[in-house]
């Protein structure tokens, strides 16, 4: 079993000896959402450098540390070949549903990709708290997890020709677009990421490089820090109190077992 087999096992709590199959994904799944917290506290110190599988160790598992999408799904992504999948990396443009229009900043969702016995599947641990935390198959087919339910469409579409869509438990009423995607376009290296990072970091328009923003799943809810505000939502019911500055550093280490600064 290699390093990174052994340490990510370490990393999300899962014991060495269960083998990774297709019908255990959802419990790797539920473990990394609720280990590893999507964060973009690198980018907001400006402490960012070239993604690479020495990086992503260092970062997510020796540092402790979380991650955006391109982070963890490219983590999950090695982990997850180390352990015999057939599955690559995709990128997807997000819907802004403030503005009702997709994300002008081109293709910064990073997904997974993931064949078995012939159907295609997406998993993503990298979407914040929208995570589907079990495979979605391309086929149409609507899953449900402790998460909410997911589906993915097919489109004809300038932009991709799949749309992920999501209803949130306890948040959404109705279905809402996550993102669309194009499943030609495959990466098998993380570094043919880094356009994705270097946009994500400099682009004017990036909705993660202005304030810090940190959030994961928990047992029964998530928990999301900004640097104004800590949300719970509990059992589907939701608390929020503003915080100072100390109180973010604290609650970053506490809650999240992060170091900052």
């Amino acid at each position: 079993m290699s390093n990174l087999n052994v340490q990510f096992r370490q990393r999300i709590g899962l014991a060495e000896n269960v083998a990774i199959t297709f019908d255990t994904l959802n419990t790797v799944l539920e473990k990394t959402a609720r280990a590893l917290a999507f964060e973009n506290l690198p980018i907001i110190a400006k402490e960012t450098t070239r993604l690479t599988k020495e990086y992503l160790i260092n970062k997510i598992i020796n540092k402790q540390g979380g991650g955006l999408c391109y982070d963890l799904n490219s983590i999950l992504y090695l982990f997850l070949k180390e352990n015999g999948f057939n599955c690559s990396l995709i990128r997807g443009i997000t819907f802004n549903h403030e503005k009702q229009a997709w994300n002008t900043i081109g293709r910064t969702h990073v997904a997974i990709l993931l064949t078995h016995h012939r159907q295609l599947y997406i998993v993503d641990t990298g979407f914040g708290g929208n995570l589907p935390l079990a495979p979605v198959p391309l086929n149409g087919e609507v899953v449900t997890s402790d998460n909410g339910e997911f589906r993915i469409e097919k489109v004809e579409n300038e932009l991709g020709d799949y749309i992920f869509h999501m209803k949130l438990k306890h948040k959404d009423r109705d279905w809402k677009i996550g993102y669309v995607f194009d499943s030609t376009v495959k990466y098998e290296n993380i570094e043919d990421l880094n356009e994705v990072q270097t946009t994500i970091v400099e682009h004017q328009n990036s909705p993660f490089n202005k304030r810090p923003l940190v959030t994961r799943l928990t047992d029964n809810g998530s928990v999301t820090l900004t640097d104004t505000s800590l949300t719970e939502w509990v059992n589907g019911k939701e608390s929020k109190r503003e915080i100072s500055a100390e109180d973010f550093e604290k609650i970053v280490n506490e809650r999240f077992g992060i170091k900052y600064h």
